[in-house]
């Protein structure tokens, strides 16, 4: 399995991105069973959490992004995304996709995608 992201770019304050992580080689009925994450770091920062969507379907936000970023998931195409709404130039990060089965002690991480926030 790998998770092939996309969609970074340089964008001014203010403006709009969604990334996408396709999980490549998965088996499509168990893609669904993944908890599906997005993280991103800075630089000289540590890796930090930006957008959580178990199995269950439930979404989490840290406050930084919360009502400014939304995770879904297209089960059919085996595809994640994280919508990025009203960004500031501190959004700016590498950006990775993580799936995650915890009952079979299974994860996966994307290559990263650099987003850039800048005028």
């Amino acid at each position: 399995v790998q998770l092939v992201e996309s969609g970074g770019g340089l964008v001014q304050p203010g403006g709009s991105l969604r990334l996408s992580c396709f999980a490549s080689g998965m088996i499509s009925s168990v893609f669904p069973l993944y908890d599906m994450s997005w993280y991103r770091q800075a630089p000289g920062r540590q890796r930090e959490l930006v957008a959580a969507q178990p199995s269950s379907g439930a979404t989490n936000y840290p406050e930084a992004v919360k009502g400014r970023f939304t995770i879904a998931r297209d089960a059919a195409k085996k595809t994640v995304y994280l919508q990025m709404d009203y960004l500031k130039p501190e959004d700016t990060a590498v950006y990775y996709c993580n799936a995650q089965m915890t009952s079979i002690k299974q994860e996966f991480w994307g290559q990263g995608t650099q987003v850039t926030v800048s005028s």
